[in-house]
């Protein structure tokens, strides 16, 4: 315990000595991981969505104008179930719609209860037994009179697959270059410190020290930079993404009809990740620094 107060007392002097490229240090990691937050938003996101849509993956849904009565409905049905591949053909009121989609939103349904005068339509829900053939169902549904619109479940999928890959290379190969230069800033402020305090190691390793003795206090150095610098920019994220979700929140479920991750399960795993990543920077930095003044 002795050991780790040093090192930890000596951190921070060294902290302290070196304010402004430590400030630099911070201000490099936070907005790295400010972007990488953004991405990690967005992709949760997208996957919640893609994840609730896939559970419809077989279905072609055909919206019916509001014109169109019951018994048209019957008739178009009929028509439906004469393909060979159509498992089964449902009718479903804006009634029913409208608790399925209670149901799928959960604890943000009393939003829905706003709406005043139920605006989802009257609609067939067509279950397939082959998507292959789903693109021909979905062509003859779209050209039946009485239809206001088709939604097709597969394509949807598709593009949001591709949506979510994207974002994740992009993230991925943003989140790499910004952490070498994260790395480079955070080793060259501990390298002004190392510079400062060359004739004291000098002396150390001569009556004896042990190159993790020395190399300790900078390697604390660099972990604490990466913490502060993590907090900072998990609370930034987490508070631009909390007005994020006031502010459009209900707009974004009645678009998508898929309500937007929670800001406070978000928070958790930001926390973890940056901590991790601002860690580990932060060490590697470090390490990288007192190469030149250590034996390896």
């Amino acid at each position: 315990m002795s050991r780790v107060g040093y090192n930890i007392k000596q951190a921070l002097l060294q902290i302290g000595r070196n304010k402004g490229m430590s400030l630099a240090s911070v201000f490099a990691i936070t907005a790295m991981m400010l972007i990488l937050g953004l991405f990690f938003v967005i992709t949760v996101n997208v996957n919640l969505f893609t994840e609730m849509v896939k559970s419809d993956y077989d279905q072609v849904e055909i919206f019916l104008k509001d014109a169109t009565t019951t018994d048209e409905a019957q008739s178009m049905m009929d028509q439906i179930e004469t393909y060979d591949d159509v498992k089964s053909v449902e009718y479903r009121t804006k009634e029913d719609a409208l608790k399925i989609m209670k149901k799928r939103w959960g604890e943000s349904s009393y939003l829905l209860d706003s709406l005043g005068d139920n605006p989802l339509p009257n609609s067939i829900l067509i279950t397939v037994d082959s998507l292959d053939s789903a693109g021909k169902v979905t062509e003859y549904a779209g050209s039946l009179d009485g239809v206001e619109d088709v939604k097709y479940y597969k394509e949807t999928v598709e593009k949001l697959t591709k949506v979510t890959n994207f974002l994740q290379i992009a993230a991925l190969v943003i989140m790499a270059f910004l952490i070498v230069v994260s790395v480079v800033v955070v080793s060259n402020t501990i390298k002004l410190t190392v510079f400062a305090r060359s004739r004291e190691i000098s002396i150390m390793k001569y009556v004896g020290a042990t190159n993790w003795f020395i190399r300790g206090p900078f390697l604390v150095e660099g972990i604490l930079i990466g913490i502060f610098a993590s907090l900072v920019s998990a609370g930034i994220t987490y508070l631009l993404y909390s007005k994020i979700v006031s502010i459009i929140g209900t707009q974004a479920m009645m678009i998508l009809s898929s309500p937007l991750v929670p800001a406070g399960y978000l928070a958790g795993n930001l926390i973890c990740i940056f901590l991790a990543m601002g860690i580990s920077i932060g060490a590697c930095g470090s390490i990288i620094s007192m190469r030149k003044f250590l034996d390896t």
